[in-house]
């Protein structure tokens, strides 16, 4: 599997607004791009950062290396010159803190996990990239609710929970590694053809494919070249 390298945890496991004039004036807002400065080498990331109108900021964070296209990222702010988010739910509560050049085109600062301090470094490259949620068509009742599953990975067990369900006329789901810190995965694309079903997770570079017979749901995950088997039941009562 892909493995989160600095993050330190397995990579098994964007909104896309019209940016104004307005919202590119404010600090901090745009998309940046690069690196985590790891002993030895440079980790390139990329990171998006937009405000809201009410000012609320979102973001998301791509690692090329790792195959981590638009993570959400948590707990965003800018205040003055001082930026901050984090990573919820990757194991050791990996946390950028950063300040803005005057100027607005260079954040630096430390990233934080698990006891460990690096620095970082991002230069500006334009407005911010963050995607719209795909609207999927609905699924049927059958595939709605919670699922559970687990993945051999080469000797090691990681339990998944799927959720997927209708929202508004669109089917929506969630994956989440229970082993690697709970952190919960937007799926993107939802496509149900009779009792076949297709899930795609881009965040991670992933996608799932099964079959529902017998109340579970039978198919492979695959991330990047490799495949595996792997199997959802609903939860024991």
């Amino acid at each position: 599997m892909t493995k989160l390298g600095v993050l330190g945890a397995a990579g098994i496991l964007t909104l896309c607004l019209a940016t104004t004039g307005a919202a590119q004036s404010v600090p901090g807002a745009g998309h940046w791009e690069g690196s985590i400065q790891v002993p030895g080498q440079e980790l390139k990331i990329e990171v998006d950062l937009l405000a809201a109108a009410d000012g609320k900021w979102t973001g998301t964070i791509s690692i090329p290396a790792q195959n981590m296209t638009g993570f959400p990222l948590s707990d965003v702010t800018v205040e003055t010159s001082a930026v901050s988010f984090a990573m919820k739910g990757v194991p050791g509560g990996p946390q950028f803190k950063g300040t803005i050049a005057e100027g607005g085109q260079s954040i630096a600062g430390d990233f934080s996990q698990g006891g460990g301090t690096l620095p970082f470094a991002l230069t500006r490259k334009g407005e911010a990239h963050i995607e719209a949620p795909t609207k999927n068509a609905e699924i049927g009742k059958e595939f709605e609710g919670t699922w559970e599953g687990a993945l051999d990975v080469n000797g090691t067990t990681l339990r998944l929970t799927l959720k997927l369900s209708n929202v508004e006329h669109s089917a929506t789901g969630t994956l989440v590694s229970v082993d690697q810190g709970g952190a919960e995965i937007q799926i993107a694309s939802i496509v149900q053809t009779a009792a076949h079903v297709k899930l795609g997770v881009p965040a991670i570079a992933a996608r799932y494919e099964g079959d529902l017979k017998d109340d579970q749901i039978a198919g492979t995950w695959s991330q990047g070249p490799a495949s595996f088997p792997l199997t959802f039941k609903r939860p024991a009562k």
